[in-house]
């Protein structure tokens, strides 16, 4: 229920901010999109701890509903930043650079260092677990249950700190480039656009949008929907996002309830995963230059097809099941970075 709740408020939020970003300036000098980032960043920080701990006040009598009602309000706080947050960060990649080659590349860096981020929480939690598993000397260590709960309140604090510490690095070096910023931005702009249509030429043979040179401004929304590109990376985008969030979300529970694997595989699986989407990241910009896009993406889907049939035809996977996650990590960090790649294509520079 919690989790359906989440995914509601974020479907809700997300073109709500996606709108608003663009239409509302920036507070006072600073960016729109920092200031979105800035709102979406305070809004996880004062949800995300509550989120993994006991509510306040609830016991071994407390009812479900009861526990489920105190729980929505900080799950839906955090939804709303988690979107502003990611939105405004994404929104920055097709204006800071307009070659195409450049944005996968600016996009898989983005990966790579969500993969590090990844990898420190399930190091910690690995941690975590095994300290537990070192003071209880009991049979029942390995298996999931409200003993954990600290664990969890730990990780949740230690995650906090250190986002906070790296979102404080990017609000302070992180320039954003303001509407206003005249002659030379424009300038700059030209020779970027120039640079773009060269590595275009080059790379992928077309623009998913057709670019008209006597048209300053942006699309309206009411165009994009007359765009067939724009359905076709929305559903591109919608069906990657399906087997990325599922796969994730999933995983710990194939692991624990399926293959009754001990607790601390819920750490390592994941970090597996994300490791071997961090090493895949770095040869996305070669790949898609040699390849394209569309074929790099292809590769992605082989990469899960192959670890879909093994986890379908191995009913009884042990260790072998860090081979699988290896498969299903390199092909998702693939197939995620070359759609978030196509639609900052799409977006190109229709921004404002």
């Amino acid at each position: 229920v919690l989790l359906l709740v989440g995914q509601i408020a974020d479907g809700i939020c997300t073109p709500l901010i996606g709108y608003e970003s663009d239409r509302t300036p920036g507070c006072g000098n600073y960016g729109k999109r920092k200031t979105w980032h800035l709102v979406g960043t305070l809004s996880v920080m004062l949800s995300f701890a509550f989120i993994f701990n006991q509510c306040l006040g609830c016991d071994s009598l407390t009812p479900q509903w009861a526990s489920l009602t105190y729980f929505v309000p900080f799950i839906i706080v955090f939804q709303f930043g988690w979107a502003a947050t990611q939105i405004s960060h994404l929104s920055l990649i097709p204006e800071l650079v307009t070659c195409e080659h450049a944005k996968v590349e600016l996009t898989a860096y983005r990966y790579a260092f969500t993969v590090i981020a990844n990898i420190t929480v399930y190091g910690v939690a690995y941690l975590l677990f095994h300290y537990q598993a070192r003071e209880d000397n009991d049979l029942l260590s390995d298996a999931l249950g409200p003993a954990d709960i600290h664990v969890f309140r730990n990780l949740a604090l230690i995650v906090l700190g250190i986002g906070a510490l790296f979102s404080l690095f990017f609000h302070l070096g992180t320039p954003e480039l303001r509407p206003e910023a005249g002659g030379e931005a424009s300038e700059e702009e030209g020779r970027r656009n120039k640079k773009m249509e060269e590595e275009e030429e080059e790379g992928e043979r077309r623009p998913l949008l057709p670019r008209f040179k006597t048209s300053l401004s942006p699309l309206q929304w009411k165009c994009w929907l007359q765009q067939p590109s724009f359905y076709q990376v929305a559903l591109l985008y919608m069906s990657t996002r399906l087997i990325v969030n599922l796969s994730q979300t999933y995983i710990s529970m194939y692991l624990i309830n399926t293959l009754g694997l001990p607790k601390k595989f819920i750490a390592t699986i994941p970090l597996v995963m994300y490791v071997s989407g961090f090493l895949s990241s770095f040869i996305m910009k070669p790949l898609s230059k040699l390849i394209g896009k569309c074929l790099t993406y292809f590769v992605g889907l082989l990469l899960i097809l192959a670890f879909s049939y093994w986890v379908l035809l191995d009913v009884r996977m042990g260790h072998q099941v860090y081979g699988a996650a290896a498969l299903l990590g390199a092909g998702s960090a693939t197939i995620l970075v070359i759609s978030l790649a196509m639609t900052a294509e799409l977006i190109a520079d229709q921004t404002v």
